[in-house]
């Protein structure tokens, strides 16, 4: 009920587009700073701010690769929100652990041998995940699962999201970056379930302020091997767990929407911005410096190909969200819609 509470206050708070942007890039850096930490990267969080913007620190390259790989990771589960009504794919999972790891969403084929975890202080073994055969077996049904449930539309989107987020770390089905991928894939499937919250939020903030209560949470099971009573646990901590951080995170969010909003003098912009879907509104950011922008401009700023950019620009032509200016290539450029400029004013 907490959680419902604070999803249905922001939905109707009066919200202009400077606003959800600011709370959107702080939110992006948050998770992005506490999901990495997780991990052991040792970058301070002004520091992940810096490196997004093209910082370095010396002996720091590791750290730096990681934040930034995870910061675009962030970018694409924005473009698989933007994909409306589609279901949830293994592609898709692939495609985000291969932008944890090496920074392109080219997708990363799972594990092909046994992985261990280990507890760093004795070296013992924490947990013994199934082994590799049965790794794409176990993630078809996890996948199959989800999408079901989500059109079934019986169970909270947030049990759905805390029961995803367990089998996947359960299943490990890489060598590693399977916390990271977890956390983004946690991420997505709330939104796609509608509770984004305008994307100005982050859940991991909480695991990362209590790493013990995090693994603890998650290591549900009588024994440390998968085969041994893990697919039969009860789950109940776990979603117990989950569900407070949800509903602490999303109050947080709630605090910083209504002070945000209730410092802001400008006409309330929710009605058309709830119009637009989340790439548009990130494309909006560009005319605010700008009058015409360009393909390339929109391939950067979205972190997509110059040819998926120009089909997007195609589209919003056509919606009216842009106006085309020029033929040619390289003199074509666009211009915002009359109805939305006052979003950018």
């Amino acid at each position: 009920m907490d959680i419902e509470a604070s999803r249905q206050a922001v939905s109707v708070l009066p919200v202009t587009l400077t606003v959800l942007t600011s709370l959107r890039e702080s939110a992006r850096l948050t998770a992005t700073h506490y999901s990495t930490q997780i991990e052991g990267n040792m970058l301070t969080e002004q520091q992940v701010g810096d490196v997004i913007k093209g910082s370095s620190f010396p002996n720091r390259e590791r750290d730096e690769r990681e934040v930034k790989n995870y910061f675009q990771a962030l970018a694409y589960v924005d473009e698989l929100i933007a994909v409306s009504g589609a279901e949830i794919n293994e592609q898709d999972i692939q495609a985000l652990h291969g932008l944890v790891m090496e920074g392109h969403s080219k997708h990363s084929p799972y594990r092909d041998g046994q992985n261990v975890i280990r507890n760093s202080a004795d070296g013992g073994i924490v947990y013994m995940p199934p082994e590799a055969p049965d790794v794409p077996g176990l993630m078809q049904e996890l996948v199959q699962w989800l999408n079901s449930e989500i059109r079934k539309n019986e169970l909270p989107a947030p049990i759905i999201a805390a029961l995803v987020h367990y089998q996947f770390a359960t299943i490990h089905p890489y060598y590693d970056g399977n916390g990271r991928t977890a956390r983004l894939l946690t991420n997505l499937v709330l939104h796609k379930s509608g509770y984004g919250l305008k994307g100005i939020y982050s859940l991991e903030e909480y695991y990362a302020r209590d790493l013990g209560g995090y693994y603890n949470a998650l290591g549900t099971g009588p024994s440390h091997n998968y085969y041994m009573g893990h697919a039969e646990a009860d789950l109940t901590n776990w979603i117990v767990y989950f569900c407070r951080g949800m509903s602490q995170a999303f109050a947080s969010v709630r605090l910083k929407a209504e002070q945000a909003a209730s410092a802001s003098d400008t006409p309330d912009h929710t009605p058309l911005l709830r119009e637009l879907d989340e790439r548009q509104k990130q494309t909006l950011t560009l005319f605010r410096d700008a009058r015409f922008i360009t393909t390339k401009d929109i391939a950067i700023l979205l972190h997509i190909h110059p040819r998926s950019a120009l089909n997007l620009c195609h589209k919003w032509v056509e919606g009216g969200f842009l106006v085309q200016h020029g033929e040619a290539r390289k003199l074509r450029k666009y211009e915002l819609g009359v109805k939305w400029v006052r979003l950018v004013g």
